[in-house]
């Protein structure tokens, strides 16, 4: 029971440096790109396929917002449409190395800048 218990104090004081980079920024935020376009934002439903784009907002309900956090969606990440369902289906989304199904409507609440 005691190596148990020094071996969860060991994962505690280990975890948090494997979240941070040298100079403080967290891993997963490493593919935001800051543009100096000044083109106007488009819904992300809008989007060619195939064209990247860069976040600009969200504008969606909390619980979804919180969803799309987790799953990697940020302002200023780099994000690519895959490909389209057919008959208004959900689109394929790439944002950095993870694909994503979105319904239309969500991604009509997403607004994006082409890069």
């Amino acid at each position: 029971m005691f190596a148990a218990a020094k071996f969860k104090k060991h994962i505690l004081t280990e975890s948090p440096r494997y979240c941070v980079t040298k100079d403080a920024r967290l891993w997963n935020n490493r593919g935001i790109v800051k543009t100096k376009s000044e083109t106007h934002p488009l819904p992300l439903a809008d989007l060619p396929t195939g064209i990247p784009a860069v976040i600009a907002g969200i504008h969606t309900e909390e619980a979804l917002h919180q969803r799309l956090q987790a799953l990697g969606f940020r302002t200023g990440k780099l994000i690519e449409i895959i490909r389209r369902a057919r008959f208004s289906g959900p689109l394929q989304v790439r944002i950095g190395t993870t694909d994503v199904l979105l319904r239309k409507t969500e991604a009509a609440q997403i607004m994006v800048r082409p890069v």
